[in-house]
């Protein structure tokens, strides 16, 4: 499902929105690059019990928007966008730059997120990714192309894509991982504008830090982080659960950035387990 109607306050952006499923709302929130519909192996399975709202991002995917942004905007966009669709309260879940919009969301709106799932992402972001060179560059569109046109193909996964810079997204490259690249990273990358991208490097350049401000959030909180991530680290998301109250960490051993689409099964269950745990979550009114 997707919306596009007009919002009047001209300072926020008509976001396009992915709907699925009835219940207990669940904004789910992507990363950079990304898009609602990379979302997917989240909201096919949390929709079967909720209802699952995946917008885009203001100039991500199908929410175009001409001329720069701060990160705040993001805020703004998505607090009207709750209005819109008149939610009062919701479980708010975020992927890397969607961990720490969500994070920012619970400090803006309390009343209104009753707990928070955070995946691959920190309120002091750090990575160790090594230098990037025009090889990485070329086996990534190389592997990229192929494995849109053949997905999983174990052959392109062992010539190229083992050598592109997959090889710091994920550990584990198996063909359900190079088929969620395929079906949901690839178009999402594309349709990222420079403005996305201009807003996001800003803020990180001025040394984004939020981890003083977490001890306001006193929503439930599960943290999950790749042990072998190498854009936010683990340590970079640990240090955020530690400064978080009622937060429970995991930590995957052999996975990288995009381990839910490594062991997406693995990363579903615990999910479903963490909510089982904590049922006042998606029971608020």
């Amino acid at each position: 499902m997707g919306d596009r109607s007009h919002f009047p306050n001209s300072t926020t952006t008509p976001l396009n929105v992915y709907i699925q499923g009835q219940g207990f709302p669940i904004l789910c929130l992507h990363g950079h690059p990304g898009s609602g519909s990379s979302l997917s192996v989240f909201t096919n399975h949390l929709s079967k019990r909720f209802q699952t709202i995946a917008p885009d991002l203001r100039g991500y995917g199908k929410s175009r928007f001409d001329g720069n942004f701060d990160m705040s905007d993001h805020l703004t966009d998505l607090e009207v966008l709750l209005d819109r669709f008149q939610i009062q309260k919701c479980l708010v879940l975020g992927w890397s730059l969607g961990g720490i919009l969500a994070m920012e969301l619970a400090l803006r709106l309390p009343e209104r997120v009753t707990g928070l799932i955070l995946v691959a992402t920190a309120a002091r972001p750090r990575g160790n990714h090594p230098p990037v060179n025009w090889q990485d560059n070329l086996y990534t569109g190389i592997a990229s192309v192929v494995n849109w046109i053949k997905p999983g193909w174990e052959w392109n996964i062992e010539t190229f894509g083992k050598r592109s810079l997959f090889r710091y997204l994920i550990q584990q490259h198996t063909t359900t991982s190079y088929s969620y690249i395929a079906k949901d990273a690839v178009s999402a990358y594309l349709q990222t504008s420079a403005a996305a991208t201009r807003a996001l490097y800003t803020a990180i350049k001025a040394g984004y830090n939020r981890l003083t401000d977490l001890k306001q959030i006193q929503c439930p909180t599960l943290v999950l982080a790749g042990a072998q991530d190498r854009h936010i680290t683990a340590d970079a998301s640990l240090e955020t659960a530690r400064h978080l109250g009622d937060c429970q960490w995991q930590c995957y051993a052999n996975t990288a950035h995009l381990f839910p689409w490594e062991i997406p099964d693995r990363v579903l269950s615990d999910i479903d387990f963490w909510l089982e745990a904590h049922p006042q979550i998606v029971n608020s009114q």
